[in-house]
């Protein structure tokens, strides 16, 4: 008679691989190289140089915030009110490595983590996210290297091709500069809906009202602080609220 543990037994899942990475990148990498290439023209346009602006991709690597910062620095804003503007509008990076790590179910390596962590942009992020919420188990570090690595090339690549083709190519093509910003905060909310859940309902439509009433009131980056604000605060209390035993 056959064991009826050996039946039952479901072998491990392996690990998700490097290559798998680079290749469930390429949805990134699509969108990334055309809005990189506006803003590399964007950049030497307001008097950066080519290299100026692949330093900005290459070390900063903010994506839409990038042209905040190019736009500030060539109307003679400071360098540290330029920073400042910036870091409040990618305040939310600082919840992402919390977030995914809530969701891994294993250790993580610090040299591997280090890699992939530079490259946790919302894109990634959101990637990453629907990767742990449809199967958790063939999460790994080596797959978040492949998927960010590539996203950040992609980012360096489009930039450079744009910085050195020169500035004016979209002059006459105002359509299809506002579309090429718009495909970032599209795909971010494309892989968004993939891992969405309904228990989330409230906390993103609290996040949602936030962010519109910051941008109503105030401006875009305190859009940004309102929503993450809300949507969090509506999280915890949800949560809580769940945890408490019911009342005989």
């Amino acid at each position: 008679m056959e064991n009826s543990d050996a039946l039952t037994h479901t072998p491990p899942a392996a690990e998700a691989t490097l290559a798998e990475g680079l290749k469930d990148s390429l949805p990134i990498v699509i969108s990334y190289i055309p809005v990189a290439f506006a803003f590399g023209l964007n950049a030497t346009k307001l008097g950066f140089t080519p290299l100026e602006s692949l330093f900005f991709s290459c070390i900063i690597y903010a994506g839409a915030s990038q042209f905040v910062i190019v736009a500030m620095l060539a109307a003679g804003s400071s360098l540290w009110v330029a920073a400042l503007t910036v870091m409040a509008m990618d305040v939310r990076h600082v919840l992402y490595g919390p977030s995914l790590r809530s969701r891994i179910p294993r250790a993580l390596s610090n040299k591997k983590t280090a890699i992939w962590a530079f490259g946790l942009t919302d894109e990634v992020f959101a990637a990453a996210t629907a990767k742990l919420v449809r199967d958790g188990r063939r999460w790994s570090e080596s797959w978040m290297i492949g998927i960010a690595f590539l996203s950040w090339a992609s980012w360096v690549f489009g930039t450079l091709i744009g910085a050195y083709s020169g500035s004016g190519l979209l002059t006459d093509f105002p359509a299809v500069e506002a579309a090429l910003g718009f495909m970032l905060p599209a795909l971010f909310m494309s892989f968004l809906l993939a891992s969405f859940q309904r228990k989330q309902s409230l906390s993103v439509t609290a996040a949602l009202a936030g962010a519109l009433g910051g941008m109503i009131l105030f401006s875009i980056p305190a859009a940004i602080l309102a929503g993450i604000v809300c949507g969090c605060l509506t999280a915890l209390v949800q949560a809580s609220l769940q945890g408490m035993p019911d009342e005989q």
